[in-house]
């Protein structure tokens, strides 16, 4: 026979919240609650959940700390290929969905449990997600995921915690806020319609610097090392340093519009200036360091990646073919990218680096060279375009 333990996949809000009451009061199984940190936890936080865990009625509850692994194995990758879903979003969620399932999954092993649960509803991504890994690595466990079987609505959760006496703050739920290491999504009922952005309000981070900033940040090898000239062992400090300076000017707000796994239009609101910053930072220095056709094929790969991701195909493993690549190419990329922040925005000045290719050495863009001379431009465009020459005097109509 089954054991009666369930794995619940938790974060404490309000979804998560309403999955401890029903998987115990009206499945009458034994919950044990996770929640897996990405970097959107303070400790503070931890505990607050952890307890709110208990009073909801949880068997056991368990913190795993997993934001150097989700850097390490995810994020990173983002960078090199300096991913942005539709030139839009760094991929905030669709990311750390993944590092969480996983986590979940071995916990879940650990545990011997019968039963998996998660609090993804029926129209988003998530649901695929933590399917997909769980399915992978737990075939004989059962995926329970209330919120999406029973089509509840934001309402229908609050009604029933309120019938089972639970006191929370309800007003939270009016936004669905995820924060993780790579930004914080935001939804709510303006991105529920294709028309209307968020109120300053709906987002977590407060817009409180007016005044320009200057920033430099520091990439080693392709990795965030330093941020104005404080250095970091580990790059996931390094953005969340980023993210306290930047954040406060409102910089890398957004909403994404995309098409789901599942195959219809979604929006959601974002911010994440440490992400923005990161990548604009790290792209501008490698269209220095980069020779076009490593840009090229790069860029080819990352847009695959990214969407493969995005749809949950993290395991596949094409993907670790993929990472060898774009690892390989940033064998190069280091150096200074100078950043100016503002509210609601950010321009990048340039770049210092020992290998920048835009080297003096060989000239100056639109104005000399030193490494050729004129009839060396002659002779080689005669060449280059010699076949197009034939094939238009061949069969020109003129």
């Amino acid at each position: 026979m089954k054991n009666k333990k369930v794995v619940l996949a938790y974060s404490g809000g309000l979804d998560t919240s309403y999955c401890v009451k029903y998987l115990t009061a009206e499945k009458g199984l034994e919950v044990h609650s996770v929640l897996v940190n990405t970097g959107g936890f303070t400790q503070e936080e931890l505990v607050e959940v952890e307890a709110r865990a208990y009073e909801l009625g949880v068997k056991s509850h368990t913190s795993i700390e997993e934001t150097a692994n989700y850097y390490s194995s995810v994020v990173k990758y983002l960078i090199f290929g300096n991913i942005l879903k539709n030139s839009t979003y760094p991929l905030s969620v669709s990311a750390e969905r993944i590092s969480q399932a996983l986590a979940i999954a071995k916990h879940a092993k650990t545990l011997d449990a019968a039963f998996i649960a998660h609090g993804s509803t029926g129209a988003g991504n998530d649901q695929v997600r933590f399917d997909m890994i769980f399915q992978t690595f737990l075939p004989d466990a059962e995926i329970i995921t209330p919120i999406r079987d029973l089509k509840l609505s934001r309402e229908e959760e609050i009604e029933y915690l309120k019938s089972k006496g639970v006191e929370m703050d309800f007003s939270k739920a009016a936004y669905s806020v995820n924060k993780g290491l790579w930004g914080t999504s935001v939804g709510g009922k303006e991105t529920l319609t294709s028309n209307g952005f968020l109120p300053e309000e709906a987002f977590p981070t407060k817009m409180t610097k007016e005044h320009p900033e200057e920033l430099e940040l520091g990439f080693e090898e392709g990795e965030l090392k330093s941020v104005n000239g404080e250095k970091f062992e580990l790059p996931h400090e390094a953005i969340q340093y980023l993210e306290t300076l930047a954040g406060p000017f409102g910089i890398g707000r957004d909403i994404h519009v995309g098409d789901t796994i599942i195959g219809i239009k979604g929006r959601v609101g974002f911010e994440a200036a440490a992400a923005m910053l990161t990548i604009k930072g790290h792209q501008a220095l490698e269209k220095h360091v980069l020779t076009k056709w490593q840009i090229y094929w790069k860029d080819q790969i990352a847009a695959f990646y990214g969407n493969w991701l995005h749809e949950g195909q993290f395991m596949d493993p094409v993907m670790r073919d993929m990472e060898t690549m774009m690892e390989s190419s940033q064998k190069y990329v280091t150096g200074k990218v100078s950043i100016t922040l503002l509210p609601y925005r950010f321009q990048v000045n340039g770049i210092e680096s020992a290998h920048d290719l835009m080297s003096a050495k060989f000239g100056h863009y639109g104005e000399m060279n030193n490494a050729w001379i004129g009839d060396d431009v002659k002779g080689f465009t005669k060449i280059f375009g010699n076949q197009n020459a034939i094939y238009h005097q061949v069969n020109s109509s003129l």
